[in-house]
Formats: C-alpha cells, sequence, structure tokens
C-alpha cells in the first residue's frame, strides 16, 4: 500500500517532530486493579517521549489474576476448624477480606442453624 518505507526515513522523521521510542528491557507487567490484576509476562514495552511527554506502549499476551486476601494455609486452617469445603471457605473468606477468625465464627453460625 505504501511501497518500500525507509525505517531510517521514519526515524529521521520521528526525531524532527520530536518523538523519541526506546525499547525496554521489561520481564513483566502488572497492572493492578480495583478486585484483579492484569499481568503480562515477557512483554514488549517501548518508552515513547513526545512533546516531553512520557508514555509506555505495552503488548504481550495477558492473564488476570483475583487479588487474593488470604493464602492457601489461611484455607486449610478454616477448613479444619469449620469442616467445611475449601470452595465454601475460599468464597467466605473473600466475603470477609481475607479474616479468618471473622470467617470460622461466620461458618460455624451457619453450621448451627
Amino acid at each position: 500500500m505504501f511501497g518500500k518505507i525507509n525505517p531510517k526515513m521514519i526515524e529521521q522523521t520521528m526525531k524532527r517532530m520530536g518523538i523519541s521510542q526506546t525499547p525496554m528491557d521489561v520481564k513483566r507487567v502488572i497492572f493492578e486493579m480495583q478486585n484483579s490484576n492484569l499481568i503480562i509476562d515477557e512483554p514488549s514495552v517501548t518508552k515513547v517521549i513526545m512533546q516531553g511527554q512520557e508514555t509506555y506502549q505495552v503488548s504481550g499476551e495477558a492473564r488476570e489474576e483475583s487479588n487474593q486476601e488470604f493464602s492457601d494455609e489461611d484455607v486449610k486452617i478454616v477448613m479444619e476448624k469449620t469442616g467445611k469445603s475449601e470452595e465454601e471457605v475460599r468464597k467466605v473468606l473473600e466475603e470477609n477480606n481475607g479474616d479468618i477468625a471473622k470467617t470460622i465464627i461466620s461458618l460455624k453460625i451457619n453450621q448451627s442453624q
């Protein structure tokens, strides 16, 4: 469509416009969001400076992780104390923001009803 484009000419034109691009050696990019994290392992990251403004271009395969506020060990402790399933314990731990004591009490109260 554009024929052969000379990369050197593009670079010179961008330089005249005050745009610089610098590739960065980045191993992982993490976007921390309200309820989860978006993680890009082995991304391609370029730092772009245009008119004094720094921006970053990130591309790669993204995966999402929930922001778990408790460990697998916490889950095991609650399961031992309540006799509940892992699925049920994780659900109630999430509802209680990882508070182990509150989760145990909540599960035991529901058990007795």
